[in-house]
């Protein structure tokens, strides 16, 4: 009985295809860049994206939140569809937070004055509250004694959790990634992406695009591999890297993994 209403109840939290892209396609100019894109992830999945340089796994992700406009088929985020209309974008943006490559921090801010911008000025959050929060966030990324420096004080991997925190200080639904670590030194990787399978242990919804493949299969529910601007093959971790059945996946995958 208990265990029949504990699935139950974990169905009810649990959102199928909180983000669908349905036949979703893009154009810079004539350039085709994204082709005939179908994706649902639901609540609580985590999702690698990974593919070799131009392949458009960046611009797709930055679709999903409308920083890159689509211009055919549809991009549905937790029942809002992502159009024109900004007051959609302006919901949508709400429940999701981005991770960039080059962290976007602003150098003039402190760390605890980056993470408190978006919740005081968004979501009318006030001052104290928002600073409580953000410390909260700072903790959980493991530099609260950075809170009153400014970012050009810090290593390229504490930026990047910075980032992390000030995205999660919104409280989001979901979290896209955009190669957060491709910008830091080795020895910085390590500490980001600890953060990221922290975070995914919580049951975040997460997309990251990356090239760690050791965090694909620790993190990810499904690997997505694209090349030329299609999604060319998608499965378990496990699946995918001991089996994969396209071509261009396996020569992706014997390239980057005698690295």
């Amino acid at each position: 009985m208990t265990q029949h209403s504990e699935s139950t109840e974990t169905q009810a939290e649990k959102k199928p295809g909180i983000i669908r892209v349905e036949g979703m396609h893009k154009w810079y100019g004539d350039f085709h860049v994204l082709k005939d894109l179908n994706l649902a992830v639901d609540q609580g999945e985590r999702i690698v994206i990974c593919g070799p340089s131009g392949s458009g796994k960046s611009t797709f992700i930055r679709c999903i939140n409308r920083l890159e406009e689509h211009q055919q088929g549809k991009i549905i985020v937790d029942d809002v569809e992502l159009t024109d209309d900004v007051r959609h974008i302006d919901r949508v943006r709400r429940e999701v937070g981005m991770v960039f490559q080059h962290f976007n921090l602003f150098p003039h801010l402190t760390v605890l004055e980056n993470c408190c911008l978006s919740p005081i000025w968004v979501r009318k959050l006030p001052r104290r509250e928002a600073e409580a929060a953000a410390m909260e966030y700072l903790e959980r990324v493991k530099i609260p004694d950075q809170a009153t420096k400014f970012p050009g004080q810090l290593s390229g991997g504490q930026q990047q959790r910075v980032a992390i925190a000030r995205a999660l200080c919104m409280k989001p639904k979901i979290m896209l990634f955009d190669e957060p670590t491709s910008a830091l030194d080795p020895e910085m990787i390590k500490e980001v992406l600890d953060v990221m399978i922290e975070l995914a242990g919580s049951g975040m919804t997460m997309i990251c695009v990356t090239h760690e493949m050791g965090f694909a299969k620790t993190v990810a529910d499904r690997v997505i591999f694209m090349d030329a601007g299609e999604i060319v093959e998608e499965a378990p971790p496990k699946e995918f890297f001991s089996n994969p059945r396209e071509p261009r996946t396996q020569k992706f995958l014997q390239q980057i993994l005698q690295h």
